[in-house]
């Protein structure tokens, strides 16, 4: 059991490194891109033609190259070798190469530098986490709770059963940032109701306040982004939950608990609810990865300053370090979601095997 938990962390960690290298070379290929992206000044020279201009273009494209690091090949074997007779050709670049020191970095836990600030990408993206990881956190485990506690009483078939599954699946039809755009024109509008701000949130929480003050503030900002994602996510897990334990209350065993007089809720807790988790838990490889994407959405719909919006701007801008790094942690995310997902079978089902 300990082997094949190891090998799943080992492919799972090599998945996330052939993601993240071919995003990388991928990106790296524009390297004019970087250099008018590091160097702004840059596009107005090239567009002159005189001389003097011309000698200046040359030296800061050469100095911004240099300092990107984007003067040494891109990987360890290329075609590209301009003072070589034989140009065109496969050559060994050697280690010197972006990718080599990218990677070596990537071992010693730094991400690159930023195009656009110049700051470091690791920096960015903890503080772009910071405000994620509590938002898609707090979403996924109020849709987990929430699914859980809403599934087992549309099972028991009370009579509100109907209308709560038609509002679930009328809501599951709804586009995220539709549902973000509702919660701000219905809970914060002035013509509506104004009970929670609209954005604001790193204007709203100081530095220099105390963890007690800024609680309330953090707490009042994040209510509708994470109901957001909530109400998002909520609804195919209550829905596929439900079927599941209506599947099994029609098994022999639910038949037999009730025969020996136990009530419809105590048979749903202790006999259908584990066996009706199995294809559940199968979701929680997509939850996270969704709630990530769709914090894209609530971030830009709510000017909360997180990762979705961080990459959003990045993509704009064409700033490839920042986005090789959230690509990297989005990719390991999801693959963990994935790992997660086979122990919480193994766990809810002793019967299942891994197989290499």
């Amino acid at each position: 059991m300990g082997r094949l938990f190891l090998w799943r962390l080992l492919r799972t960690a090599l998945a996330v490194w052939a993601l993240a290298s071919g995003v990388f070379l991928l990106s790296h290929l524009e390297g004019d891109t970087a250099v008018e992206l590091a160097q702004p000044d840059l596009a107005e020279l090239r567009t002159t033609g005189r001389a003097s201009t011309l000698a200046a273009r040359q030296t800061l494209d050469l100095a911004t190259r240099h300092r990107l690091g984007l003067d040494i090949p891109l990987f360890y074997v290329g075609t590209h070798r301009p003072t070589s007779a034989t140009a065109g050709q496969w050559h060994w670049n050697g280690l010197p190469n972006q990718y080599h020191r990218w990677l070596v970095g990537l071992l010693q836990g730094e991400f690159g530098t930023s195009y656009r600030t110049g700051e470091s990408v690791g920096s960015r993206l903890l503080q772009a986490l910071l405000f994620t990881l509590p938002l898609t956190g707090t979403a996924a485990t109020l849709a987990v709770l929430l699914a859980l506690v809403l599934a087992q009483r549309l099972a028991a078939r009370p009579g509100w059963h109907r209308p709560v599954r038609g509002a679930l699946v009328a809501l599951q039809a709804l586009p995220l940032f539709v549902i973000a755009l509702g919660l701000l024109l219905f809970f914060a509008n002035p013509a509506m109701l104004v009970w929670f701000p609209s954005y604001g949130l790193d204007q709203a929480v100081d530095a220099e306040m105390g963890v007690g003050e800024q609680l309330p503030f953090y707490l009042w900002h994040m209510t509708l982004p994470v109901a957001a994602l909530t109400l998002s996510a909520l609804p195919e897990l209550t829905l596929q939950l439900t079927a599941a334990l209506e599947q099994e209350l029609g098994a022999g065993y639910a038949t037999t608990a009730r025969a020996k007089g136990l009530a419809e809720r105590a048979v749903i807790r202790h006999h259908a609810l584990r066996n009706a988790l199995l294809p559940s838990l199968a979701q929680l490889a997509e939850l996270l990865p969704a709630l990530v994407a769709g914090a894209v959405v609530v971030e830009v719909a709510f000017a909360l300053p997180g990762m979705g919006r961080l990459l959003a701007e990045a993509a704009a801008a064409r700033d490839f370090p920042v986005l090789v790094g959230g690509v990297l942690l989005i990719g390991a995310a999801r693959l963990l979601a994935l790992l997660l997902t086979d122990l919480l079978s193994l766990w809810a089902d002793p019967r299942i095997r891994w197989q290499r």
